[in-house]
């Protein structure tokens, strides 16, 4: 009986550092996923993805890139304001897949609220028409704001954008430039810029440049390559 007893004891004993581990192992595991989760900058909101969508994207980077271009390897940040609207109101807008034309609506994959808050409306990698020449290479930040052409984004969407822009950097080594919307025509010096169709073009205020100086100095030191205003 005593070594039941002892045996028994034993192996309850072993059951319970074993069950200590496993629960600190659950523990370790949970902590690190929410840690990773607290990390990124944004939540996922995505937009509607469908063939029909798949479709209009085909044909629109037919026409101006030619080539079939449903993802991308990224190489540049643009930086725009919405001009109108609400985060909500906005994501629905980029929601429908044709403009009333019935070519590709317009999009990004980042959307940018006035409290900072950042909505992932696709995955980086999806081809978003938000600037003409650019977009079968670049990663597109909306803003929300610039109403009436002002440059009033915000302090937090400065500090988000900054944000956002050091997590895409890290995790896309290929990106090296970073400009806003309306220095497209500066940002040619890439040699990014591609567009098959005469004389389409665009001209453009967002997000301006003081918005676009703060990203500057405060990304200064990540190897990031910027353009004068």
């Amino acid at each position: 009986m005593p070594k039941l007893r002892t045996t028994s004891g034993a192996c309850w004993i072993w059951f319970g550092d074993a069950m200590k581990k496993f629960l600190l192992i659950i523990l370790l595991l949970l902590t690190t996923s929410i840690a990773s989760a607290e990390e990124l900058p944004f939540v996922d909101n995505f937009i509607p993805q469908s063939d029909y969508r798949d479709r209009l994207t085909d044909e629109y980077t037919l026409k101006h890139y030619g080539k079939i271009c449903r993802t991308i390897v990224p190489q540049a940040v643009v930086v725009h304001w919405t001009a109108m609207g609400t985060l909500e109101s906005n994501r629905n807008f980029f929601s429908g897949a044709e403009r009333s034309d019935g070519t590709l609506n317009v999009a990004s994959q980042f959307l940018c609220d006035r409290d900072g808050t950042i909505w992932r409306l696709m995955p980086e990698t999806n081809f978003a028409r938000h600037i003409i020449g650019y977009n079968h290479c670049a990663i597109g930040i909306e803003n929300v704001g610039g109403y009436g052409g002002r440059e009033d984004l915000t302090d937090a969407q400065l500090a988000a954008n900054v944000r956002l822009i050091k997590y895409l950097h890290a995790k896309y080594p290929t990106i090296r430039y970073v400009f806003g919307h309306y220095q497209q025509n500066a940002a040619r010096a890439s040699g990014l810029y591609v567009e098959l169709v005469t004389g389409y073009h665009s001209i453009k205020s967002d997000p301006g440049p003081t918005f676009m100086r703060g990203l500057r100095e405060q990304l200064e030191d990540d190897g990031l390559i910027f353009y004068d205003e």
